[in-house]
């Protein structure tokens, strides 16, 4: 079943000699790539290593079994076990086809987090701020590194946009499918009567991009410069710090003012630029290559409500796989597992079965 696999653990002990060689680790790029390689691979071997000894036993099992007559306490102990061998064996290979699915190349990837409000006003901007806060524990908890790259705040405590930038082991693996419009409903504070109010937040997730892995000539790029505005400190609107960059060919456009420094500014919004150009041009090679996007799984559409958050009844429900949880105030203090992992079985085995159509 696993025939390709045989050969697995030389791969390992070149992977281990690779990692092993000074010019490699010289090169903090090209070892980050063998290191998540290997990380890969050695769990392969040890999946399979365990496979191959489970089906030795469960032969041997066969055989004790075809000689029953000769010794029946034996052959009864043997086809007890034999039961739970093949469920260890099942098991271990449903682990072994899971990570020999194709694997997405952004999975290893840091993440721009962009998350704006949509309709419900203030109420939206509000909510916008509790996803971000509930992000910011996520990433906490995962051991990630979490920095604002751009953000537009109202009085109140709210956001209508805030962009992050969030770095870590596996953060787009991890949060791809956070991607789409996340609905609330709640009572406002402001709201006298008691009634509960709908809004709307979008959340893109963006995979950071690299300058490798895009090259944008400089004559394609537009720089405007301005005074920041809206809540800040003592420099807001005295010097021209705020940086707006536009890209020519495709006219995306991105502003940054949260930092003093010009320079800053200028980095921040290249670097959201980037990211943005990037997952523009993925989407646009998708789209070409499955026009029914069958085999986009977890795409995040971002057109899709993908979750309701109902504080009345505690209830947080994923539209996606019919989740519904009760612990409204965990999820949204960062306690995110209860949610992502079932959404990343789920894309697994949906993923599993369009391999063995």
């Amino acid at each position: 079943m696993f025939k390709n696999l045989e050969d697995i653990s030389e791969k390992r002990e070149t992977l281990e000699m690779q990692l092993a060689d000074p010019e490699v680790v010289a090169n903090q790029q090209q070892y980050q790539k063998l290191v998540r390689e290997h990380s890969h691979v050695a769990l392969l071997d040890e999946l399979y290593s365990r496979y191959l000894t489970v089906c030795r036993d469960l032969e041997e099992n066969a055989e004790i079994l075809q000689n029953e007559a000769e010794d029946p306490e034996f052959a009864e102990l043997a086809r007890s076990e034999t039961e739970e061998l093949q469920q260890k064996k099942k098991e271990i290979e449903d682990k072994i086809r899971v990570l020999l699915l194709p694997r997405d190349p952004n999975d290893e990837k840091n993440i721009l987090l962009e998350i704006r409000a949509g309709t419900g006003g203030d109420e939206a901007a509000l909510f916008a701020a509790d996803l971000f806060r509930m992000y910011s524990r996520y990433a906490e908890s995962q051991g990630w590194k979490i920095e604002i790259m751009s953000s537009n705040p109202i009085g109140i405590g709210g956001f209508k946009e805030i962009i992050a930038l969030i770095k870590g082991d596996q953060v787009y693996s991890r949060l791809k499918y956070e991607a789409g419009v996340h609905r609330v409903q709640r009572v406002p504070e402001t709201e006298t009567q008691g009634r509960i109010h709908t809004s709307a937040v979008t959340v893109a997730i963006i995979p950071e991009a690299e300058e490798v892995d895009l090259h944008i000539e400089p004559s394609e790029l537009k720089f405007d410069v301005y005074r920041s505005s809206g809540p800040g400190g003592q420099s807001v609107n005295t010097t021209d710090s705020a940086v707006r960059v536009t890209h020519l060919p495709t006219g995306l456009v991105v502003t940054c003012q949260d930092e003093k420094s010009q320079h800053k500014n200028k980095a921040k919004a290249l670097q959201v630029l980037r990211a943005r150009l990037l997952d523009k041009i993925q989407q646009e090679q998708h789209d070409k290559i499955s026009e029914d996007r069958k085999n986009q799984v977890g795409s995040g559409d971002r057109s899709e409500r993908i979750r309701t958050y109902n504080f009345p009844q505690g209830r947080l429900t994923d539209h996606r796989i019919n989740l519904t949880l009760y612990k409204l105030e965990q999820v949204l203090a960062g306690n995110l597992d209860d949610v992502i992992l079932p959404l990343i079985t789920h894309y697994q085995t949906k993923a599993l079965n369009l391999l063995q159509e």
